[in-house]
């Protein structure tokens, strides 16, 4: 079901998230000049050949040392390696050997891993080869020159790494669920993935920015593939320095843009902060679907009533995600963890879920029949005349009425609770769009000149 994987790894700085961005053709893996900025392991994919295979990236392997962060990365290369059929082991053309090549050489040679070679940072064709030869020293076969920046020496890279790949089936990835897990450092993000996948996924730390960029894992659960994504935990942009952190934020805003459904994931002795009130109404902006996870309920004292108190507490502060269904887990001890499955594909089911015209039609006429559209002091009263859902993803619909400036924003809410009532959509926002009389003349109007409605082309 998944696809043959390729480890890279090698020493910090010798350019492996540059070449996975390029095998990739993609700029998911963060380049920063600064050693340790890749600490998990993180997946991307990458074609070639009309074939599709796994690339993960690893973070920076030192030996000589085992200061902070550093006997987690060599766990998290190990990890990569046992589940790749095949390393590719960067090194610096331009610095030359180095004794942290040879240990690194030392370890994979005790090993059954199958290795290639690649020296980066070859920008010349003529010198590359010259640059490379003195690679022959580590004992593992053939050195291939490329440059990850330039892309030179790439394409026959990749032709040898097909060469060395097992034949396997390619995962469809349109019948993945996307899951970004969202929130403030430490509040257990990382310990959750681990839990949710089972496996020690990414390195987990009480030092706040310990996960720098975002992680893609592959689960199978039930009948479903799910990609779960880690991300960085999200500071208040004033505490944020250009650098590292900077450009995991970036990628962790972009992860919920991608997602189906977010994992809000909250501290439970913290509670509902001001930063957790500006993810959520993030999550809400972009229409992702949504769940609350409420972290760390190991921790707390409870009674009888703990859970119905603070469920009410948590939902004062996050109103605006009244739709979203909110779970009280430990990622530590992996209390109701594999209860998310559930509620998570329930979520997207309804975020993906489209209603034919005549039932949203018999919503509007029953919630009209129970309270009627406003009416102005004028005497003028709203009326709505039909609706339709107009795309998923999240549900959408436009209302036609007379004029949207006579309905509040009381009865707009009183109609999307009948929708909700009617329909359900829980774990999902819902759009409603009010479409006056005049707004569709206009329509009609730009229609006849030849512009798209859909997109604004011409």
């Amino acid at each position: 079901m998944s696809l043959p994987s390729i480890a890279i790894i090698g020493r910090p700085n010798v350019g492996k998230s540059t070449l996975v961005n390029r095998l990739c053709q993609s700029n998911m893996a963060i380049v920063y000049d600064t050693p340790g900025v890749t600490r998990d392991r993180s997946y991307q994919v990458a074609e070639w050949g009309g074939r599709e295979f796994q690339v993960i990236d690893t973070g920076g392997l030192v030996f000589d040392d085992d200061s902070e962060f550093l006997p987690d990365i060599r766990t998290q290369t190990l990890l990569a390696l046992e589940e790749s059929s095949l390393a590719l082991f960067i090194v610096d053309g331009v610095q030359g050997l180095t004794d942290g090549d040879l240990s690194i050489a030392k370890w994979l040679r005790g090993g059954k891993h199958k290795t290639i070679i690649v020296v980066n940072k070859c920008e010349s064709p003529i010198l590359g080869a010259s640059m490379a030869s003195e690679f022959w020293k580590l004992g593992l076969g053939e050195p291939y020159p490329v440059s990850a920046i330039h892309g030179s020496g790439t394409g026959d890279l990749l032709d040898l790494v097909l060469n060395e790949l097992p034949e396997k089936n390619i995962l469809d990835e349109k019948d993945n669920i996307c899951v970004s897990i969202i929130g403030r450092p430490n509040v257990g993000k990382s310990s959750l993935l681990n839990a949710m996948s089972g496996n020690q996924r990414a390195i987990v730390s009480e030092i706040s920015g310990t996960t720098t960029d975002s992680i893609d894992s592959i689960i199978e659960e039930g009948d479903n593939i799910w990609k779960i994504v880690d991300t960085a935990g999200i500071r208040r942009k004033k505490n944020v320095k250009y650098g590292p952190e900077f450009f995991g934020i970036n990628r962790s805003f972009k992860s919920i843009d991608r997602s189906d459904i977010c994992l809000l994931v909250l501290d439970a002795v913290d509670g509902v902060t001001e930063q957790d009130q500006r993810l959520a109404g993030r999550i809400e902006e972009q229409g992702r679907a949504c769940l609350i996870v409420v972290n760390k309920w190991d921790l707390i004292s409870k009674d009888s009533s703990t859970i119905y108190d603070v469920e009410k507490e948590f939902r004062s502060k996050l109103y605006f995600l009244h739709w979203s269904k909110m779970i009280f887990i430990s990622a530590l001890t992996g209390k109701r963890v594999k209860d998310l499955f559930g509620l998570a594909l329930s979520a997207v089911d309804q975020h993906r879920r489209r209603v034919t015209t005549s039932v949203v039609n018999e919503v509007i006429k029953e919630a009209i029949s129970w309270k009627n559209p406003p009416t102005k002091r004028s005497g003028k009263q709203g009326r709505i005349y039909y609706g339709t859902q107009v795309r998923n993803k999240p549900p959408t619909f436009t209302l036609f009425v007379n004029d949207p400036k006579l309905f509040g924003s009381t009865y707009r809410r009183y109609i999307e609770k009948q929708f909700r009532i009617n329909l359900g959509f829980e774990g999902t926002p819902i759009i409603l769009i009010w479409r006056g009389k005049q707004q569709r003349t206009l329509d009609r109007e730009i229609t006849k000149k030849g512009i798209s409605l859909i997109d604004g082309t011409l």
